[in-house]
């Protein structure tokens, strides 16, 4: 885990929560990993402490505040002695679908939700793509910041956050447009987008990899948006 960034931040998405009703649960309270998704929190968890253990200075952890990213950090506490920051403005985005089972039937057939959909772009049903991004650049910079002066060049941190607002940031950091669909996401459960920062001011773009500790789990998942 050789770099010559000057500082790192992983962006982890939380695992598999339990929702056998299939709700957007957005950002409710209450949603706990399931068995399933704990384990693949386990598998990133020791990707984080391989990495450690051949040199990476892993330093700092942040997490939303909902249930299911405070679950998915706890094993990174666990092993790599760091403790959970809470920090808000990497919370899930907002969405007017939440707390809803909805479905394209749902969707079509209820004209009270007709008016949340006139514009994809924004996107009309939730929080604009522009207010994800500064919110999530914000707090991934001040991260980068915050590993710097605890580990010195080439530290890293990690923040564990949600697929939506993690799509957006790095769309933005790859300077791509925010609009997209939704099924070209990658951003799989438990999954981990890194950028490499070479300086911590915003001058230069950050450069973005991505792996998925936990595949070998994804087999037969639904997943929601919301999540």
């Amino acid at each position: 885990m050789t770099s010559s960034a000057i500082a790192k931040v992983h962006l982890m998405r939380h695992g598999e929560v339990h929702n056998p009703r299939r709700i957007v649960y957005g950002r409710l309270p209450e949603y706990h990993l399931s068995e399933l998704g704990q384990k693949m929190v386990r598998l990133s968890a020791e990707r984080f402490k391989e990495w450690a253990d051949q040199g990476a200075n892993i330093v700092y952890l942040a997490c939303s505040p909902l249930t299911r990213t405070q679950e998915s950090a706890a094993p990174i506490t666990e092993l790599l002695g760091l403790e959970a920051h809470h920090d808000p403005r990497v919370i899930e985005a907002d969405n007017y679908f939440e707390g809803l089972h909805v479905d394209k039937k749902e969707l079509l057939n209820n004209p009270k939700h007709w008016l949340k959909m006139y514009n994809p772009l924004r996107p009309s049903w939730g929080e604009p793509f522009k207010a994800q991004v500064a919110r999530m650049a914000e707090a991934t910079r001040d991260a980068a910041r915050i590993a710097y002066e605890i580990g010195g060049p080439g530290a890293e941190a990690i923040i564990v956050s949600h697929q939506l607002p993690i799509w957006m940031a790095r769309r933005s950091a790859e300077g791509k447009f925010l609009p997209h669909d939704p099924r070209s996401r990658q951003c799989n459960l438990a999954s981990i987008t890194t950028f490499e920062f070479s300086d911590l001011e915003g001058k230069n773009r950050p450069t973005v990899s991505y792996c998925e500790p936990a595949a070998s789990l994804y087999s037969g998942i639904i997943q929601l948006p919301g999540s």
